[in-house]
């Protein structure tokens, strides 16, 4: 199984990741989970990538339950 730095390095990929990211970022729900930890200053020095990254994982996790 590939791991998801693998995943990223594949041709067209990077443009894909980017096109999500955005999306997400710009949804309720992204907005709403990063109001939610606006007192995380750990969180707040992290970049987009990173965020929506573990925006997408948290959500994931809730989600097995």
């Amino acid at each position: 199984m590939k791991n998801s730095q693998d995943l990223l390095n594949l041709p067209g990929d990077s443009e894909v990741w980017k096109s999500l990211k955005q999306a997400i970022s710009s949804s309720s729900g992204f907005q709403s989970w990063q109001l939610e930890r606006n007192t995380d200053s750990q969180l707040s020095s992290l970049g987009l990538d990173t965020l929506v990254r573990r925006y997408l994982r948290e959500t994931l996790e809730t989600l097995a339950y």
